[in-house]
């Protein structure tokens, strides 16, 4: 009795409070079709966020918009992701309490960070990833789980660590399986372009 109770608790709560339904609008009122964004994600600063179609920003993530969030088309972010577009605890060890009632020059409190953060068109941002204020995720990236990403990451390439470096190009493992499915070629060059020389013919092969 209690199994059975609790597999329909399980079921209900995911019904009512976990399930993803395809369908956004951005906050500058675009119709996003094919957009998912989990219930359990905050965002913060929504206006501050652009967003393209084809996303999908999976459970128990933290958005931080107020500084400017571009997510590009196709892009994924999976679960237990925090991305800023601010940060304080410079400012905030430089002040001390002064921190909450300092009225600087247009409200300036030195130490204080906020840049716009880029992600680019189906980049994946993999578990538990941290992506901090000013960072721009090139189209086609990878980030690996329990990354700290700060600065640039470059169009396809595949970064781990913390702070994350590049540890490879997901190009070469894409051309292996466009070798397999050569008719998504078309769909593949639409949006990330032709696969270099090397990555296209790996083995170095004629």
């Amino acid at each position: 009795m209690r199994a059975w109770l609790n597999r329909w608790r399980r079921r209900l709560w995911q019904a009512l409070f976990y399930r993803m339904v395809f369908g956004e609008r951005s906050a500058q009122g675009l119709p996003l079709p094919h957009t998912r964004i989990a219930p359990s994600t905050c965002i913060a600063g929504e206006d501050g966020l652009v967003l393209a179609d084809h996303v999908f920003i999976g459970h128990f993530n933290f958005l931080d918009a107020a500084g400017g969030l571009t997510i590009g088309e196709g892009a994924q972010i999976t679960n237990f992701v925090s991305v800023v577009t601010h940060s304080s605890h410079r400012a905030v060890r430089l002040m001390g309490r002064s921190y909450a009632t300092h009225a600087g020059p247009a409200g300036q409190r030195p130490g204080y960070l906020q840049a716009p953060v880029h992600i680019g068109a189906y980049a994946f941002i993999g578990p538990h990833s941290l992506i901090e204020a000013g960072s721009r995720i090139g189209k086609g990236a990878v980030v690996c789980a329990y990354a700290q990403v700060r600065g640039e990451v470059p169009d396809f390439a595949i970064v781990a660590g913390q702070p994350a470096r590049v540890v490879g190009d997901v190009r070469t493992r894409d051309a292996t399986l466009l070798a397999q499915h050569p008719e998504m070629a078309v769909h593949y060059a639409a949006w990330a372009g032709e696969l270099p020389a090397a990555s296209a013919n790996p083995a170095g092969a004629p």
